[in-house]
């Protein structure tokens, strides 16, 4: 087995939406060979562009970037999966002369690479649909008084509307007959699949959060102005997608989504939408945080990127 010293390192630079991972990532592009490798749960989707603030299509043809545009909104993508295809990918652009950097903030995805994978029980979608008509007739407050019962550490960790989180840890104790907290818990599995690489964190963290908070709003408001409802509309015209849907549950494309079914005004949508932004941003710093392996970049800073490039530059030697 490779030893964490003769390991290669791989830079993965992390942090919440909106922190200026892109830009940082297309400056080091602009020095070296670099395919990009998406961590981000929201990318792999297809015709998911403005709400995911996906790169464009002159940044991509710029830089190759992978685990984009992979999935169509109707299925699921799981971290399993994404742990399967990173480190094939990143053998692949190796292999090429290229330098593989991972670039994103669904922190989960990075958890599952880095540290292996946790036995959780695949989605069920019987189950799913059976919770699903529980919370329509109960409401999902009353579902995570459920969940409180059967999983305390989970519930208390998560907010009683909080409908993904409740129904996959609720999903999670009928399928297995155990808390999710005590799963998550127990130790890993890990295989020696990632052996021959050392990832490194550079984490792109605000010193001042409401910095990030204004930035936050300026873009969802981009958004807006630049055809997110449209785009969404044309997502629910399809017919064969559902709010409920990993996709749909994606930040800002369930506040829309409700705004085009009527049940609350623009401006609402809007808040909503920001305040959900907010609340990932929040998680995503949570995650970061508890890694203190991490190299930390402040994206508060206006020499953010020209920081972020130099310690990869210092890590490669």
């Amino acid at each position: 087995m490779t030893s964490p010293r003769t390991a290669r390192p791989v830079p993965c630079l992390l942090g919440p939406t909106a922190s200026g991972k892109t830009a940082a990532a297309l400056a080091l592009a602009a020095l070296r060979p670099v395919e990009i490798v998406s961590v981000d749960s929201a990318l792999v989707y297809r015709e998911m562009d403005i709400g995911t603030a996906k790169p464009t299509a002159e940044e991509r043809a710029s830089v190759p970037h992978h685990l984009i545009d992979i999935v169509d909104p109707r299925d699921a993508y799981s971290a399993a999966e994404f742990r399967a295809d990173a480190l094939r990918l990143i053998g692949e652009i190796d292999a090429r002369g290229n330098l593989p950097l991972l670039v994103g903030g669904t922190m989960l995805y990075y958890k599952a690479l880095t540290q292996g994978l946790n036995d959780l029980p695949a989605a069920d979608p019987d189950v799913r649909a059976t919770l699903d008509a529980e919370a329509a007739r109960l409401g999902w407050p009353a579902l995570h008084a459920r969940l409180g019962e059967v999983d305390p550490l989970t519930a208390a960790r998560l907010a009683p509307n909080d409908s993904q989180r409740v129904q996959r840890a609720l999903e999670v104790f009928v399928l297995t007959g155990q808390p999710m907290s005590a799963l998550l818990a127990a130790p890993a599995r890990v295989d020696d699949s990632a052996a021959g690489w050392r990832f490194v964190p550079i984490a792109l963290e605000p010193s001042e959060r409401s910095v990030l908070h204004a930035r936050i709003e300026r873009r969802f408001d981009a958004m807006l102005a630049g055809g997110f409802v449209d785009e969404v509309a044309k997502l629910r015209e399809r017919g064969d997608l559902t709010p409920d849907m990993p996709s749909m549950r994606c930040v800002g494309y369930r506040q829309v989504w409700e705004y085009l079914d009527g049940a609350v005004d623009y401006p609402t949508m809007r808040d909503k939408g920001i305040f959900a932004t907010r609340q990932l941003c929040k998680r995503q710093l949570t995650w970061l945080r508890s890694m203190t392996e991490r190299m930390v970049v402040d994206c508060c800073d206006a020499a953010a990127t020209g920081r972020v490039v130099g310690l990869i530059e210092e890590l490669l030697g």
